[in-house]
């Protein structure tokens, strides 16, 4: 399988709608989805093949191969990025907490730090766990957004600022303003701190071949594309550049270095209350680094449970226990250019999401395996529009609380 880096320049604002809330205002969110990117490819595709020629039988099979197969290419979020850096940008936890009066990455901030292994070992201990602030002692609270790591010790965030655009509605027939009608649109900034915005995603393509392919079709018309909605104001304008390589996989390390943090932290705890034998389990976690759509039994959940998670990795027969969930919803709508229609309002769990995991150590290798496709294919629905993306024992989990970073 191979993997296209995407690097997205703004041009010009990006008015990415992420909801209406009615009234005159339309809200815009905080990333490119991997849907408009999507969708932006899709267009540009169709309109320089033209689809509907018989004759472009060659161009017709490369785009089904790309957008309608059954092994579809994925296209991941893209998310705010640091301008001169290729750091790999990822989502906090839903565990991770910050100061509440000064909250932020250290040295801006107090330092955020993450809770998810105290608060497993103390709650199985047996006790209540309430942190505060490291370095005031005050109230801590949940810390989200975007975030990169430099080295081991210098993390800094990523968001990107928004503005209003005011427009006058125009009367269709008359070809002028119309009276009494404004609207107001938010949208993404193309600059900031005199720089350009700069995001950053990725698209996972099983040929090699076809991802050779679509990488030179996107740097051939780099910008050309155009991003979001009100695209005829001139807004959406982008750069896109495209590199190709293979994917490469930490899985392995990533597990060790979260299971050695657990049984120190244990031991930790258990000279403090008393020492108690950890469970001989091989622990991991599920960390959401894009919105997913789940379904259990029909119905929309945000909880990955056990007999769910088999069914992901086609792993029916291996004992795995769900520990600890913390997730949270949220709906989202959209529209679809291609049917002239709104898609349909979806259940989402959000990204950030935590599952913790254990499984018996005799069946750890075949969760190693499966657990790196998952990686790779995501969970849920929809996910080759960037919803369900997943990371495997996120890094950042071992940082507690005295190592706030």
């Amino acid at each position: 399988m191979k993997q296209i880096q995407l690097t997205i320049t703004a041009l010009s604002p990006l008015a990415i709608g992420r909801k209406k809330p009615g009234g005159s205002v339309s809200e815009a969110g905080d990333y490119i989805p991997g849907s408009v990117i999507r969708g932006a490819i899709a267009s540009q595709m169709i309109q320089q093949s033209h689809l509907d020629n018989p004759d472009l039988t060659k161009t017709d099979n490369d785009f089904k191969d790309v957008f309608l197969r059954e092994n579809a290419t994925i296209f991941h979020n893209a998310y705010p990025a640091p301008t001169n850096s290729d750091a790999e940008v990822n989502v906090l936890p839903a565990t991770a907490l910050s100061s509440k009066t000064n909250p932020g990455f250290k040295p801006k901030g107090y330092g955020v730090f993450d809770t998810l292994i105290d608060r497993f070992c103390a709650e199985s201990y047996g006790y209540p766990y309430d942190p505060i602030c490291p370095q005031d002692g005050g109230r801590v609270e949940p810390y989200s957004g975007f975030y990169s790591q430099k080295n081991e010790q210098h993390y800094q965030t990523h968001s990107v600022s928004k503005r209003l655009l005011t427009r006058v509605g125009i009367n269709r027939r008359r070809a002028t303003a119309e009276e009494q009608v404004l609207y107001s649109i938010e949208v993404l900034n193309e600059t900031q701190n005199q720089q350009p915005v700069v995001y950053r995603s990725s698209i996972l393509v099983e040929d090699d071949n076809l991802a050779d392919q679509l990488t030179q079709f996107i740097n051939l018309n780099s910008r050309n594309f155009r991003l979001g909605g009100v695209m005829s104001r001139g807004l959406g304008k982008v750069e896109i550049q495209g590199t190709v390589s293979s994917v490469k996989q930490t899985l392995e390390s990533r597990i060790y270095r979260f299971n050695h943090a657990i049984q120190n932290r244990w031991l930790e705890w258990g000279n403090l209350f008393g020492n108690r034998p950890l469970e001989n389990r091989t622990y991991f976690t599920l960390d959401l680094q894009s919105d997913a759509i789940l379904t259990e039994n029909w119905q929309r959940t945000m909880v990955i449970s056990e007999d769910m998670l088999k069914e992901f990795v086609q792993l029916r027969d291996c004992p795995v226990d769900l520990q600890v969930a913390y997730s949270s919803y949220d709906y989202c709508s959209g529209w679809n250019s291609a049917w002239g229609l709104m898609k349909d309002v979806e259940l989402i769990t959000n990204k950030g999401s935590v599952y913790l995991f254990s499984t018996i150590k005799e069946k750890e290798k075949d969760w190693m395996a499966a657990l790196e496709r998952l990686e790779l294919k995501g969970v849920g629905d929809r996910t080759c529009e960037g919803f369900g993306q997943v990371q495997v024992c996120n890094d950042f989990h071992t940082i507690v609380w005295e190592e706030a970073v």
